[in-house]
């Protein structure tokens, strides 16, 4: 839905006609605005804007890695950013027709270098990284040099997905630094090899380290989560904010360790704040955003509340599926925190997009956390497999391909004669890889090919070659598993008075 032909991009008229002077009416629509060379390119949206936003691409693009695997078109959006890198190494909010008035946002300058490690990961195109190093290395050190003494990220530019707030030292935008940190470390160490930034690795680190202590400023006690800036947005300030991208992020970013009880705790009350049509953002109020939520439902996983993330995506892209004015479709832009098809960023609904990328977070997030496949090296020479099929599955099956060949994960609630009710994994992985499977505990390393292991109620066994005609023969489906009731909740409330400040902001945000 979002890719296309970079000569039919920019849906933004007005804005296009500082660069190419066009004498179309004032607020019309065309998508005619050349955005990058090459044969194909990944947007935001298939109507609106057409444009390459690296934030958006943060979602999109683990979802086409793992879906139509069109990395090309994510080739060509990175490329259309990099091209237009600003002097003192920062990129810019969008592709063009933005990057030629210094259009900036920190977080989606963040963003473009997570998708540089997402298109490395899914195809190992090392010529293209080497060709952006330097580039890439400019750039991190523009955003590296903006953790200050407090610890946490000062973000210089209030531009990020519309929301209001992006100010100051914020959670948000620490958490996606801390990520790109550990990121850039993989980079410089396990692909390239890189002398020269392999010596900045103890900086790096210590940095990291400076955000992991930083980032408690911003813990709210008494409520259980972060929040979003130092200051007013701050616990206990005028207009304390409990923002679900920022606390989401804290989770999936690994900022808060594996080992802090906090992170189950703030799993818990993100859930406890959803509404009968989604998780709400806070932070931008009115809103039910699934991009922000796509967020969540990582958060959820990171923190091993796979349930959670299961269960918001029957709740939430289960409404977008079937919700009154909108399209049996799952990728719409945004929405009003009563179910309204309006997003509040805009005053009109017509302008809600119905083909938005960064609304695609459940293609990933089943694939990669449900069924667990994990690529722990470019294309999936190592890999992990950790599956989980929560209280809400009664079988899974899934997987995709890369350059390496194909991964493929099938989990089955069954019963075995003489064994009674049992979990089974079937994997396949290319021949030549090698990994690890996470299935009741971890197992040993595992050659490419076809495996199957068996969980019972106090342990799991790999089930050899010559077993699995037997094992079949014995097999039938668990009819004892019950799906669980769904929980009743109660619509969100509009705030009327934020809601007419906040069309202000997104036109600010669009017009620029």
């Amino acid at each position: 839905l979002t890719t296309i032909n970079p000569t039919e991009g920019s849906a933004l008229i007005d804005y296009n006609r500082r660069i190419n002077h066009n004498h179309s009416p004032q607020g019309s629509w065309y998508s005619n605005f050349t955005i990058a060379n090459g044969t194909a390119i990944t947007t935001d949206g298939a109507k609106r804007d057409r444009m390459a936003y690296p934030g958006d691409m943060a979602i999109a693009v683990p979802g086409i890695a793992v879906s139509t695997y069109d990395m090309v078109a994510v080739r060509t959006a990175l490329d259309s950013l990099f091209i237009r890198q600003y002097a003192d190494g920062a990129l810019p909010y969008a592709g063009p027709p933005m990057g030629y008035g210094d259009e900036f946002s920190d977080t989606y300058h963040l963003h473009t270098l997570l998708g540089v490690w997402n298109y490395v990961l899914f195809t190992n195109d090392v010529p293209w990284l080497q060709s952006h190093w330097s580039a890439y290395l400019k750039a991190f050190e523009y955003s590296l040099a903006k953790i200050d003494l407090t610890g946490l990220f000062h973000v210089t530019s209030s531009h990020d997905w519309l929301r209001p707030g992006m100010t100051g030292h914020n959670l948000e935008a620490t958490s996606i630094m801390y990520h790109v940190v550990q990121y850039t470390i993989r980079i410089s160490r396990d692909i390239l090899n890189d002398p020269h930034a392999t010596e900045e690795i103890p900086r790096w680190r210590s940095i990291s380290e400076r955000m992991e202590r930083g980032i408690n400023t911003l813990w709210c006690e008494d409520k259980g989560l972060f929040s979003d800036n130092i200051g007013r947005r701050g616990c206990g300030g005028s207009a304390q904010t409990l923002p679900q991208d920022g606390n989401s992020w804290a989770l999936l970013s690994g900022i808060v360790s594996n080992n802090d009880t906090r992170r189950q705790q703030i799993s818990t009350n993100l859930r406890k704040r959803w509404t009968r049509y989604g998780a709400p953002a806070p932070e931008f109020p009115n809103v039910i955003s699934p991009f922000a939520s796509s967020f969540e439902l990582l958060a959820h996983c990171a923190a091993g509340n796979h349930d959670a993330a299961v269960e918001l995506m029957e709740l939430m892209w289960g409404y977008m599926l079937d919700g009154e004015g909108f399209t049996n479709s799952t990728c719409v832009e945004g929405y009003r925190i009563d179910g309204d098809i309006q997003y509040p960023a805009y005053w009109s609904s017509a302008r809600n997009s119905h083909a938005h990328g960064w609304s695609t977070g459940p293609t990933m997030v089943l694939l990669t956390k449900i069924l667990g496949i994990t690529l722990e090296t470019p294309l999936g020479g190592m890999w992990t497999i950790e599956p989980h099929l929560t209280r809400w599955l009664g079988n899974v099956r899934g997987g995709f391909a890369t350059g390496l060949g194909r991964f493929e994960v099938v989990l089955r609630r069954m019963k075995i004669e003489g064994m009674g009710r049992v979990e089974v994994l079937d994997i396949e992985t290319p021949r030549g890889s090698q990994g690890t499977v996470v299935f009741g505990g971890a197992g040993p390393l595992v050659e490419g090919g076809k495996s199957r292991f068996v969980k019972f109620v106090n342990g799991t066994m790999r089930v050899e070659k010559v077993a699995l005609r037997w094992m079949d023969e014995q097999m039938v489906a668990d009819d004892e598993w019950e799906r669980p009731e769904v929980e009743e909740r109660v619509v969100g409330v509009v705030d009327w008075k934020a809601l007419e400040e906040n069309y202000v902001i997104g036109m600010q945000g669009m017009t620029m």
